[in-house]
């Protein structure tokens, strides 16, 4: 029987919301596993900008927005400096945009001072193929010049296709190819189930 495909959704790796394909799936970060994460992550970035000054954070929509958002709160709460935070849509530019059905633009909102000279954190969920982050830099090399692109993410769980590797990670989270991620948020998504992080699928169910 052939694997399902581990792409579904608007990121490279991300489920629809709703119940999962293979029953309720499994758990690997429940709300509190991320908040630490995101702490962790907010520290890891100000320790190597030595600071919060020129900081610009991008949300890869959908999740990676909310995301950044939370990371640029817990810097504020430590470096009492609002860091500027927008999102970054990256649909035109990827290069599996003909393969699959038409895709919603999702906004792009950049902050006033732009990205030019500055630091840019990207800031997404799950990096899989790294496809979308590579999309992402086609879509802010449109926008601007920015100082240095880092790349942060709650997830990443291996299998890439291009040379691209994540500056701050939540969890290094192995996983086999017939296996899904699903990133849940609270207020987020539409079922409202909380933030967590859930595995679907497995090798005994895809053979059975």
């Amino acid at each position: 029987m052939p694997a399902p495909n581990p792409t579904t959704g608007p990121a490279d790796d991300q489920l629809p919301a709703g119940p999962g394909p293979s029953g309720p799936g499994r758990t690997v970060l429940d709300a509190r596993d991320i908040s630490r994460a995101l702490t962790r992550i907010s520290h890891e970035i100000l320790e190597r900008n030595k600071g919060a000054s020129d900081l610009v954070l991008l949300g890869i929509p959908s999740r990676g927005v909310p995301l950044a958002e939370r990371i640029a709160e817990r810097i504020a709460a430590v470096e009492g400096y609002d860091v500027p935070v927008g999102s970054l849509d990256v649909t035109m530019y990827r290069d599996d945009l003909r393969l699959k059905p038409a895709r919603a633009l999702l906004p792009t909102s950049i902050p006033a001072g732009g990205v030019d000279g500055r630091t840019v954190v990207l800031v997404d969920d799950v990096l899989f193929s790294g496809r979308t982050i590579r999309a992402a830099l086609d879509a802010l090399g449109d926008i601007g010049r920015p100082r240095a692109v880092r790349l942060a993410v709650l997830v990443d769980r291996g299998h890439r296709e291009l040379p691209i590797r994540a500056d701050f990670v939540g969890k290094n989270l192995p996983t086999s190819l017939v296996e899904s991620v699903r990133v849940t948020l609270a207020g987020v998504d539409a079922d409202d189930p909380g933030d967590a992080v859930t595995i679907y699928g497995s090798e005994t169910e895809v053979e059975a």
